[in-house]
């Protein structure tokens, strides 16, 4: 194999392995932000944190 061909190989290796990390990190915040609960104010609890409730 031709140190051309090498190094092409390993810069198309560490694409992947870096596209594979992002995507992974970006599912991550998309399912923390999707599982956020609705703000509901319990009938006998204390009032929610967030003013927009």
């Amino acid at each position: 194999m031709s140190p051309a061909r090498q190094r092409s190989l390993a810069l198309a290796g560490a694409a992947v392995v870096i596209a594979v990390f992002l995507a992974a990190n970006i599912h991550l915040v998309i399912a923390a932000v999707g599982s956020q609960p609705a703000c509901t104010a319990l009938a006998d609890g204390p009032a929610p944190a967030r003013h927009s409730c």
